[in-house]
């Protein structure tokens, strides 16, 4: 199944958390946090203006960026657990 989101949204893939801290203590699942970055996977065409102007999004398919904690609909789509948000709860994209 082939998925668009519309206007200013866009799906994001979670990228996996470090299984270790800094010291090389081994964090279990139950203490980890859901990761705050992720993989753009797609992006809608982009938000209007009152004029109807279309504003093209900042990111792309495949930018690796950071979002709030508490950001996006958490969906499932062929089985993979994604994310879709406006591209304004994106933070910025990691270079």
């Amino acid at each position: 199944m082939a998925f668009k989101p519309l206007h200013d949204r866009v799906l994001v893939r979670r990228v996996a958390s470090e299984e270790k801290t800094k010291g090389g203590l081994i964090i279990p699942d139950t203490a980890k946090e859901k990761p705050s970055e992720g993989e753009i996977v797609a992006v809608g065409e982009g938000a209007r203006k009152d004029s109807g102007e279309l504003i093209a999004p900042s990111v792309k398919a495949g930018d690796r960026v950071l979002f709030g904690k508490w950001s996006g609909t958490e969906v499932t789509l062929n089985g993979e657990d994604l994310l879709i948000m406006k591209e304004s709860d994106i933070m910025g994209i990691i270079l």
